[in-house]
């Protein structure tokens, strides 16, 4: 019975021999302890990918603030600035959405998320000879692949032939989420 608290206080020791003068266990690899957690590892998800989900679910002011963390965490890029475009878009706010969906095309020219979606503010503002050509642009970096872009394209120069024309309900200009090689559809506004 003795043994008992030599054991627990050889133990204590050897716990405290493995901390280090600021507390934490020793991470070095020869170290025969367990290393200690890493307060520097991120568990955060993606702004980015948070945003979309928002997205989805109609949260359009909340997708900003996560893209907007996006922004801080990763800095300014084409698909951040583009996505917070594209929600300003789904929230009315159409010139703010043009503007930060011209400065994401002035850092990547080639983003075709970012010419769709210009397009679809440039049809929701009247000028559809614009977005006509914006559309054609992003058809043609886009290869031709994206059946969305095409019928964004064919409402522009419908409008252009005829500004009386209306779309039929529940159809109009698509919104393309921003990602990497992936165009899905937000629903339409």
């Amino acid at each position: 019975m003795r043994a008992f608290p030599a054991i627990l206080l050889a133990l204590a020791l050897a716990v405290l021999a493995a901390c280090d003068v600021a507390g934490g266990l020793r991470t070095d690899r020869d170290s025969p302890f367990a290393p200690g957690v890493d307060s520097r590892a991120s568990s955060d998800v993606d702004g980015l990918i948070v945003g979309h989900r928002l997205m989805q679910a109609s949260e359009y002011e909340l997708a900003i603030r996560a893209y907007n963390r996006a922004w801080f965490e990763q800095g300014i890029s084409a698909d951040v600035l583009s996505a917070i475009g594209s929600a300003h878009l789904k929230l009315g706010r159409l010139g703010r959405a043009e503007e930060l969906l011209r400065q994401s095309l002035a850092l990547d020219e080639e983003f075709v998320p970012a010419w769709n979606n210009l397009g679809v503010v440039l049809m929701e503002k009247g000028n559809y000879g614009e977005a006509s050509r914006v559309f054609e642009r992003a058809f043609k970096l886009d290869s031709g692949e994206s059946a969305d872009i095409r019928d964004n394209l064919r409402l522009a120069l419908a409008k252009i032939e005829n500004p009386a024309y209306s779309e039929p309900q529940n159809s109009g200009p698509a919104l393309v989420r921003r990602g990497t090689g992936e165009y899905l559809l937000l629903t339409g506004p």
